[in-house]
């Protein structure tokens, strides 16, 4: 049964005008329970994702290492037989021979321990950072991957209306080339469109597939959790800070830039470690020689025990082709970090220029489409529609007005999702606040 063509009319206008209200809503819904707002996949992915689980083990392992290097040497405790007659083993048979307990400990040079422990306590600090920098990577990619699912939703929704549309410009073709005021290329046009739409909308939900998998293990979640996103959020973009002033931020801010600092600051432990080298360590020890049998008749007396203490240090020799090399090394080692350091500035310098840029082009395009492009496009396909219910416009004309639309309702999304994803970049690059203050 088909539907009168007045009628069809004002569903079709209905249905054109019944989106108005997602081009002015601001607000985050309630999401009822098992909708995953991006605060929540954030907060997921922090407590789960395995591979901030590893840097965070790694982290605390390198600050386990400070403690261990500063330490001294464990002393070493040590036995001998000492001048045992081989004719006999008799312990009394030989004034000379002596059971001896020694002990001995080594002591770098004054200042060696502290520099290792200072290094080592530096290169723990660093992997700290890299713990933090991460953690921003993962936010800035379930952030990036939430709101590419929230476009990928949002443009089905459209694709399901544009595809009801068309299902009733179809009915409306066949009714005007059944009474004989409508060509049959319409009804073939109609048609061609809507299987058009069924195909987007199968590479929509491919998309989509992928995305909500990559979401799921960035969440350390099986890739075939279900992901459902509120159908309503917010659109509202905010006003950020000036690029120099981000930047500067980033400076006090940026894990990666704090690691590099800390690389720095052990390298330069490691060269005035170097420099120390050239002075000796020491080992001391003392040995306890236990002594049996008695003195000769003029003495008398039982043999005395002997004690025997000894302090011995390393010769530095070769101070030019070792310690030198040594020094040279490490001082190499340190102003290849801080020209890292350098090098890493400006890389986040034009990190946070091109995400300040995207983000700035997204947002007004986003209100433009908002407020100028998809209104108009929405009247053009109303006034299209009145012309060719009274045969004033051509049908293909109509189409072409509905698919523009079409493409400007996703642009609209898909401009909130690349602000919203530069919105990310930026405060990963920053490493903190972002917003005008």
């Amino acid at each position: 049964m088909r539907l009168p063509m007045p009628l069809l009319i004002c569903l079709l206008a209905v249905a054109l005008f019944t989106a108005d209200s997602w081009a002015t809503t601001d607000e985050y819904s309630h999401a009822p329970v098992g909708e995953l707002l991006p605060e929540d996949a954030v907060n997921i992915a922090v407590a789960d994702n395995p591979n901030l689980a590893a840097m965070q083990s790694r982290f605390e392992a390198a600050s386990a290492i400070p403690t261990q290097v500063g330490t001294l040497p464990d002393p070493m405790v040590s036995f001998s037989a000492a001048s045992l007659p081989t004719d006999t083993f008799d312990v009394k048979q030989e004034a000379m021979t002596q059971m001896q307990f020694g002990v001995s400990q080594q002591i770098p040079f004054p200042g060696k321990l502290a520099l290792m422990e200072e290094a080592s306590g530096f290169e723990a600090a660093a992997i700290g950072n890299d713990v933090d920098e991460t953690r921003l990577r993962l936010v800035k990619d379930v952030l990036s991957s939430w709101w590419t699912l929230h476009y990928l939703d949002q443009a089905l929704v459209i694709v399901d209306q544009n595809q009801t549309l068309l299902k009733q410009f179809v009915e409306i073709t066949k009714t005007k080339y059944e009474v004989g005021r409508g060509l049959q290329q319409d009804v073939l046009l109609a048609q061609l469109e809507l299987s058009r739409l069924f195909d987007t909308k199968i590479q929509l939900i491919g998309r989509r597939r992928g995305e909500a998998a990559g979401l799921n293990r960035l969440m350390g979640r099986l890739a075939d959790t279900t992901v459902i996103l509120p159908t309503v959020t917010s659109r509202d973009l905010p006003r950020i800070a000036d690029e120099g002033v981000l930047i500067n931020r980033a400076r006090a801010l940026r894990p990666r830039l704090a690691q590099f600092e800390n690389r720095i600051r052990a390298a330069e432990s490691r060269v005035d470690l170097a420099k120390k080298d050239y002075f000796p360590d020491f080992n001391i020890g003392a040995v306890y020689g236990a002594r049996q049998g008695n003195n000769p008749a003029n003495i008398g007396g039982q043999r005395s025990d002997l004690l025997t203490v000894r302090v011995g240090i390393n010769l530095p020799l070769y101070p030019a082709r070792k310690r030198g090399s040594a020094v040279s090394q490490r001082a190499n080692e340190l102003q290849s970090d801080r020209y890292a350091l350098q090098d890493e500035v400006l890389a986040v310098q034009a990190e946070i220029s091109r995400a300040t840029a995207d983000y700035v082009q997204a947002r007004d395009q986003f209100s433009l489409f908002a407020t100028g492009i998809v209104p108009q496009a929405r009247q053009t396909v109303a006034s299209m529609l009145a012309g060719y219910q009274v045969s004033e416009v051509d049908f293909l004309n109509l189409v072409r007005s509905q698919i523009t639309l079409f493409n400007y309702e996703t642009e609209y999304w898909r401009a909130l999702s690349a602000a919203n994803q530069a919105h990310a970049r930026l405060q990963a690059a920053v490493g903190g606040e972002i917003s005008d203050e």
